[in-house]
């Protein structure tokens, strides 16, 4: 199956050979590419609404494109009135067309409709190069209808990269064109 997405035909036209030269990789298999996005979605204090985790189901699939799956409680938390098999949250894994599809739509339409938005921060990223962004509130995804939406969830969108470093993750994800803030000392 051919992937169609603008992006991924970008990548390896556009992005893969100026990596390879930036990074003075010897091997083409060195360049660091997309691996795969996972986006988690936690309930809070929706884990007893039966009615919320199955929109919280519904919300994502709309977002992600895919269906999702539920996450349990492997621990009983008293404090939390949080027994073992509960679900806590929903998340989605997405490789491939729907990974490139994603990451189009969260840089092109979901990020610049974030108020006051300036762009991603560079400290997000793991130390082997996967950059973790949150999102306060889902309604930035035009799946999402305002008149539907019941209680405001906000979610984790990790992209997950096969770069070995966090300078070949920024380098990865900037070409890609995820909007980071500029650091100190950038004038461009």
């Amino acid at each position: 199956m051919a992937i169609k997405s603008e992006l991924f035909n970008r990548y390896n036209k556009e992005i893969a050979p100026a990596l390879f030269k930036e990074l003075g990789y010897t091997s083409k298999m060195e360049i660091p590419k997309l691996d795969k996005i996972v986006i988690n979605m936690g309930l809070g204090k929706g884990v007893n609404d039966k009615k919320i985790v199955t929109t919280a189901v519904e919300e994502l699939a709309l977002i992600a494109g895919q269906r999702p799956i539920m996450t349990h409680a492997k621990d009983s938390i008293a404090t939390f009135k949080l027994r073992e098999g509960m679900p806590i949250g929903v998340k989605v894994t997405l490789r491939g067309e729907n990974m490139y599809n994603f990451l189009e739509k969260l840089i092109h339409i979901a990020l610049p409709r974030i108020r006051d938005f300036r762009g991603v921060k560079h400290n997000a990223f793991d130390g082997r190069g996967n950059y973790t962004l949150g999102i306060k509130e889902y309604i930035v995804f035009p799946e999402i209808d305002l008149d539907k939406v019941q209680t405001m969830k906000g979610m984790d969108i990790t992209i997950v990269t096969t770069a070995k470093t966090n300078k070949e993750g920024y380098s990865l994800l900037e070409k890609v064109g995820l909007p980071f803030t500029k650091k100190q000392g950038d004038n461009n």
